[in-house]
């Protein structure tokens, strides 16, 4: 690295060469790459003489549309000016009419209000007296099975009182199955009989 640095800085005959290796190289370049470079020369030129004129004539149809395009909109304008003004004219027309039609659609309205109003109020008292009867109908029905129940429990309540079983033989049975599980109860059969 060193030698190379002070080869530059002191005008070695190796810098005076370089021209000469430079050639050497383009030529050795020119005869490996020469005919595909001038190959690809030549297709460039043409593609580029071909991006030209496509768009040159890109130009020139866009220009020949927006022509056609404007003159298309100009007419458009042009009839819609038209439309709009005969518009304004039936639109002033209609609104005359609209309004004279408001007038007896709002007086039939306010006929037609007072009647549904009376219907409504007619279906209310129907419908409040059926939810009156219905309703005297379910304490009916309520009342009857609270009887039933109530007369039910008291059958249940006396046949429990007629059929419990005394305190007195309750005793006498827990004391036995008290004795049986601390294993004292004998039976008299069992203790006469003798032991192995």
């Amino acid at each position: 690295m060193t030698t190379t640095l002070d080869s530059q800085t002191a005008g070695d005959p190796i810098r005076g060469a370089e021209p000469e290796s430079a050639a050497s190289l383009e030529k050795v370049r020119d005869l490996l790459f020469g005919v595909q470079m001038r190959d690809y020369d030549r297709k460039f030129a043409r593609l580029e003489e071909r991006i030209l004129k496509e768009t040159s004539d890109l130009r020139e149809e866009v220009k020949r549309r927006l022509s056609a395009i404007e003159a298309v909109i100009q007419r458009e304008v042009e009839s819609f000016s038209e439309r709009l003004k005969t518009e304004q004219e039936n639109r002033s027309a209609a609104s005359t009419d609209l309004s004279r039609e408001l007038g007896d659609t709002a007086q039939k309205f306010e006929k037609r209000t007072t009647q549904l109003d009376d219907q409504m109020a007619r279906g209310l008292r129907d419908v409040r007296q059926q939810l009156h009867d219905q309703e005297q109908r379910l304490i009916d029905e309520l009342r009857l099975q609270a009887d039933e129940i109530i007369a039910r429990l008291v059958r249940e309540s006396h046949e429990l009182r007629t059929d419990k079983a005394d305190r007195a033989g309750l005793a006498a049975l827990f004391t036995e199955m008290a004795m049986r599980l601390n294993d004292q109860f004998r039976l008299p059969a069992v203790e006469d009989a003798p032991r192995d």
